[in-house]
């Protein structure tokens, strides 16, 4: 079932992504030609206060030409853990900091044509801890009960996928009682 690559020709390298023409041969020996977005990661967070609400970010996204609700979420730096990562957006994005940090696994956002995996996090005992975040992004803080964002999940509401599959998995973790949210049991 695996491809393997014979030729590489780059066509962009950028700051985030860089693109690819990648001629394979397919598992038949027959060769076709994938067009390849090369991501060095990132992570995305759930900030779960001790009240039972959540944090998040309102944007504008380009590419996808709407104003999106997500969790908190950041590129990798090269070379850069994950949990480091974690850590450094959530300061920069919504000014708190993670007395636990805790790995819920990850996701390939569009493993058709992009490398890019998204490590996911929850992030609870929250503290105060503001760092300068990128001078290029404008994000609303939002904070609201974790019991009201799955329902825009459940609405159809919320349209962005790392959130959607994070907060989902968190639900999951609340209801076996691996996390704990205190006064707002779902």
């Amino acid at each position: 079932m695996r491809e393997s690559v014979l030729q590489t020709e780059t066509i962009y390298e950028g700051r985030v992504v860089n693109l690819y023409l990648e001629t394979v041969r397919l598992p038949d020996g027959t060769e076709a030609v994938r067009e390849v977005i090369r991501h060095g990661g990132a992570v995305a967070i759930v900030p779960l206060h001790d009240d039972g609400q959540i944090t998040l970010v309102r944007q504008f996204r380009l590419p996808a030409g709407v104003t999106l609700l997500e969790i908190p979420a950041g590129t990798l730096e090269p070379g850069e853990d994950p949990h480091d990562c974690a850590v450094r957006e959530l300061q920069e994005e919504v000014g708190l900091f993670p007395g636990r940090l805790t790995r819920i696994g990850g996701i390939f956002l569009a493993p058709g044509y992009s490398s890019e995996y998204i490590h996911l996090f929850v992030a609870t005992d929250l503290h105060p801890s503001v760092l300068q975040g990128d001078d290029d992004e404008f994000l609303e803080v939002v904070r609201m009960p974790f019991g009201e964002l799955l329902e825009l999940i459940d609405r159809g509401e919320m349209e962005d996928a790392k959130t959607i599959t994070a907060v989902l998995r968190t639900a999951r973790l609340i209801n076996r009682g691996e996390i704990a949210l205190p006064g707002a049991p779902l």
